[in-house]
């Protein structure tokens, strides 16, 4: 077919965007989520309350609601449009948004995690002569981590294909790409099938995070 060279093109161009995204989401969300579940577990009750707050709030409602009011809000409301024009401000915009919604989830996984450690082990570790820190770091931590694998796993999961909301504020990314030749693109209109080629890239991408993560998983087995 004349059109495909164009079409994979378009895909891969939309498959960075959505690559870029899930790499950012990431990096940003894992430490914001520890901050929160450490807000949530705080003796302080304000802090406590108020990062319980935030979750329920995030959970609770749709990620492309909270994406249309982070991108538009500023500049319909305050009239001062932070994120800037062009595609660079939305990719920005839906890297704020990704980022707080999954580390509000992570945050509840790293709770559960930390909780389930038996408290216990604190407790020998104090009787040890060992800090909270070195407890926390040496102790909880690393039984933590075997924990949370699989339920992170999930999530991680889940963002790859959650990467695809975005296009909701208009950023190119693969879905985007797809659909945009049902549209008219490239000079190609009415055609459906370039979106039956972006499942091959969310099934071999979720293939292979789904690999990486079952290794991970397997390393960490030591711990049982």
């Amino acid at each position: 077919m004349e059109q495909m060279p164009t079409v994979i093109n378009s895909l891969n161009i939309g498959f960075i965007q959505t690559l870029k995204l899930f790499v950012v989401t990431l990096i940003g969300s894992f430490p914001l989520g520890l901050v929160i579940a450490f807000g949530s577990m705080s003796r302080f009750a304000p802090v406590k309350y108020i990062s319980k707050l935030f979750v329920w709030i995030i959970r609770g409602t749709p990620l492309m609601l909270q994406m249309m009011i982070i991108y538009y809000f500023p500049g319909l409301v305050l009239h001062n449009n932070i994120w800037g024009s062009g595609e660079m401000g939305r990719f920005i915009a839906a890297s704020v948004s990704f980022i707080i919604n999954y580390s509000c989830y992570f945050s509840e996984i790293y709770r559960g995690g930390i909780q389930s450690v038996p408290v216990g082990q604190e407790e020998a570790g104090l009787v040890l002569g060992m800090t909270k820190r070195q407890i926390f770091f040496k102790v909880t931590l690393l039984q933590m981590i075997k924990r949370i694998v699989p339920p992170m796993s999930n999530e991680i999961i889940t963002l790859v294909k959650d990467t695809s909301l975005a296009r909701i504020i208009a950023l190119q990314e693969i879905i985007w790409a797809g659909q945009s030749f049902m549209k008219g693109s490239h000079g190609i209109s009415g055609a459906i099938w370039p979106l039956f080629f972006t499942m091959i890239y969310y099934l071999a991408f979720s293939g292979i995070l789904t690999a990486l993560l079952g290794k991970l998983e397997k390393k960490l087995n030591y711990f049982r």
